[in-house]
């Protein structure tokens, strides 16, 4: 869940060729994404949590380095996506935006440790209803989809994650968490977005992250060669596949995606996840947890497509 705010592109029509392929590239993004919560939890039994962040956050920035240098010789367009930026603003708004990727990220890594790859996929997918809900703390104006979504979400957050007695698990709470700081992430994204280039915007973010999970991996784990290399394969999907090929296909597809296509397979990410864990990782969900799912899942695209359908008016 490494994904940049960014702006959809105006309606296209169902049939274009074009925007069916961009169908298709976002599918495959949110499959990437779901499937990431199955290698953080593989990966976990090698290494801890904060090691495990800091080499895929580390990795996924540097495989932005050749999505950079391509776009950035291109003409006209490409060269106003990637518009020169200071470097001390540069390095201001990565900083800033990785110091919040890194809390949502370690909440969610942590969780991880506690719930499943089902669970997280879908409390950490809330950070889309949360997003407008703190909007309102800096002025935005949100829609009643938004609050009849909230209220969705978290009628079936009790149903996936409150005991009888009505107790949240551990992990199932840092995971709450966790979607706070993700739609904060969101936010900052969305306000640093027009003012720098956006390509180094995301690789500075990331590595700002890479380096305060290596930094508290090495107050509070122990790093070893050989975890890493029994970790390798879950480490090289969160950083190359979910980070840097995930990312690019975000990018490439929502240039010519239909918006609401693009609100409906991008929130797909908690389907992928529950079905992965289901698959690879032998998770089952309850009856309970299942009702539980479909109405988070509801809530977050009520709250999308609402809007898109108010901000077509």
């Amino acid at each position: 869940m490494e994904r940049l705010s960014s702006q959809l592109p105006a309606e296209r029509p169902a049939t274009d060729p074009a925007a069916l392929r961009a169908d298709t590239l976002l599918l495959v993004t949110a499959a990437i994404w779901g499937l990431a919560f199955v290698a953080q939890r593989v990966g976990m039994a090698h290494v801890g949590p904060f090691t495990f962040n800091g080499v895929r956050f580390a990795l996924g920035s540097l495989s932005l380095l050749p999505l950079l240098v391509v776009t950035s010789r291109r003409p006209s367009r490409a060269r106003r996506f990637l518009a020169p930026a200071g470097l001390g603003a540069l390095a201001w708004g990565g900083g800033l935006a990785g110091l919040c990727l890194f809390c949502g990220a370690s909440f969610q890594q942590v969780g991880l440790v506690y719930t499943t790859a089902g669970n997280a996929g879908f409390i950490t997918g809330l950070y889309v209803v949360i997003v407008p809900l703190l909007g309102l703390l800096v002025g935005q104006r949100t829609h009643m989809g938004t609050w009849i979504g909230a209220g969705m979400a978290a009628v079936g957050l009790y149903f996936l994650s409150i005991s009888a007695d009505f107790r949240i698990g551990w992990g199932d709470f840092l995971e709450l968490v966790g979607a706070f700081f993700w739609a904060a992430h969101v936010l900052i994204i969305g306000w640093l977005s027009p003012r720098l280039n956006a390509l180094k915007l995301a690789m500075t973010q990331f590595a700002a992250c890479a380096l305060l999970s290596l930094l508290t991996a090495v107050g509070f784990e122990t790093i070893t060669l050989d975890g890493l290399r029994q970790a390798l394969v879950p480490i090289l999907y969160g950083g190359l596949c979910s980070v840097g090929i995930a990312y690019t296909l975000q990018v490439v597809a929502q240039k010519d995606a239909h918006p609401a296509h693009a609100a409906i397979l991008l929130s797909l990410e908690a389907v992928f996840a529950a079905l992965g864990g289901w698959l690879l990782l032998g998770e089952v969900l309850t009856p309970r947890g299942f009702f539980g799912c479909g109405l988070m899942l509801a809530g977050m695209l009520l709250t999308q497509l609402w809007g898109l359908r108010r901000s077509r008016r």
